[in-house]
């Protein structure tokens, strides 16, 4: 069984995606403690520029793979080039990143291999020679600890922000090699027709470090403007619990939980969301928890690092002006 740690890329517009830098310095520690490289697999239309920059960021070898029925997503088209490639040269663990797309990808290529996989990991890392993985259980109330049989490869999925982006080294170079892609256009089952990208006018929410998010209190879709102004204040993200979504009042692209996005932000500020256990599987991993509820019961303030009691209506303005004045004071 080969020592190398694979990180399958994820990229958009010429640039890998902050989940898969940060799976770069996970991959840079687990290839550290068994002596072997770290390998970028980056499927896609065109690739260079990615390619180009991965071993800047800790990469010992990219693997290429460019085919045109690869330019866009489909689940049949990279599920089939990634299976080839594992099973061509299978190495010790391959990661993913738990965005839309790994989360539809990596368990089809583990099902496919019949090897083992952990989803949602917030950690990876080698104990006593062995691979082992940690996520959360429960709906987060328990942190369960996995360790994967030998049979390679193993397929770790990873949650966003659980590593440091690594550090940037202009001059440290990979190996970029292309690697083989055949593809029958017959053999994948969907045709992308049309791709509509939500137009956020801050970060994307899986990239913020700060998330100010609004749930049923927020009584309608004009009360978000409320939380987007703060989120401009803070340079972080506007996100949501599943209510708001289900009434129109946001896209889904918004929604935290176990039916939207799980984040892991340095601080998430929830405003009008009483705490669902469908909620707090999205977003309790959260570095520091700020709840504004009027109801002094709302489960969400049990478990915040800070509570406020009031009306999030007189509050959010407040906190927006108090935030614009610290940031423009000398």
């Amino acid at each position: 069984m080969s020592h190398d740690v694979w990180v399958v890329v994820e990229h958009q517009d010429g640039l890998a995606k902050k989940i898969s830098l940060e799976l770069l310095g996970c991959a840079r520690a687990l290839a550290a403690a068994w002596s072997g490289k770290v390998v970028a697999f980056v499927p896609g239309g065109s690739t260079s520029q990615v390619a180009a920059a991965l071993g800047a960021r800790g990469a010992d070898m990219v693997f290429a793979a460019e085919h045109p029925l690869l330019q866009r997503y489909t689940t049949d088209g990279y599920a089939t080039v990634l299976t080839e490639a594992l099973r061509a040269d299978p190495p010790a663990v391959a990661l993913f990143g738990a965005t839309s797309q790994g989360r539809d990808l990596a368990p089809r290529v583990a099902a496919r291999l019949g090897v083992g996989i952990v989803t949602d990991c917030t950690s990876v890392g080698v104990q006593d020679g062995t691979l082992v993985a940690t996520r959360p259980m429960y709906t987060r109330k328990a942190i369960g600890t996995i360790r994967f049989k030998e049979t390679a490869p193993r397929i770790a999925v990873v949650l966003p922000a659980m590593y440091p982006l690594p550090p940037e080294q202009p001059q440290r170079k990979a190996e970029i090699r292309s690697w083989p892609v055949q593809l029958d256009a017959r053999a994948i089952r969907t045709t992308v027709r049309e791709v509509k990208t939500i137009q956020r006018e801050t970060i994307p929410l899986i990239d913020a470090d700060i998330i100010v998010s609004g749930g049923r209190g927020m009584k309608g879709p004009e009360n978000f403007a409320l939380l987007d102004a703060l989120a401009r204040a803070l340079g972080g993200a506007v996100g949501s619990s599943r209510p708001p979504v289900d009434s129109g009042w946001v896209p889904h692209d918004y929604e935290i939980g176990q039916t939207g996005k799980t984040v892991s932000p340095q601080v998430y500020l929830a405003c009008g969301i009483s705490g669902a256990p469908q909620h707090l599987a999205g977003m309790s991993g959260s570095k520091h928890i700020i709840a504004i509820n009027k109801d002094p019961n709302a489960p969400l303030l049990q478990l915040a690092d800070l509570g406020i009691v009031g009306d999030l209506f007189q509050i959010l303005p407040k906190l927006t002006d108090a935030v614009k004045r610290v940031k423009s004071s000398p």
